[in-house]
């Protein structure tokens, strides 16, 4: 017996569109009425451009550690200071 006729039979209502998780509708509010942006989306992007500065920084870092002491230290080049 399939399942339509068999709810059928029993009373009870067609199954609807299952729920896919992951794909639920952003419900947080609009930053502004006109701007397609909700809070959730804006706090997402603040919080990845923070994470990107951090990579950032830590790159700008480390390429001072090589240019300033591996470098010399390998004797790829020298410093003229």
């Amino acid at each position: 017996m399939g399942e339509a006729k068999r709810r059928s039979e029993q009373g009870l209502p067609p199954r609807g569109p299952q729920k896919q998780p992951g794909s639920a509708k952003d419900t947080s509010p609009r930053l502004a009425p006109w701007l397609p942006l909700t809070r959730r989306q804006a706090d997402h992007f603040v919080q990845v451009s923070t994470q990107g500065a951090w990579v950032g920084i830590a790159a700008l870092v480390l390429f001072w550690i090589t240019v300033r002491f591996i470098g010399p230290a390998a004797g790829w080049w020298t410093l003229t200071d």
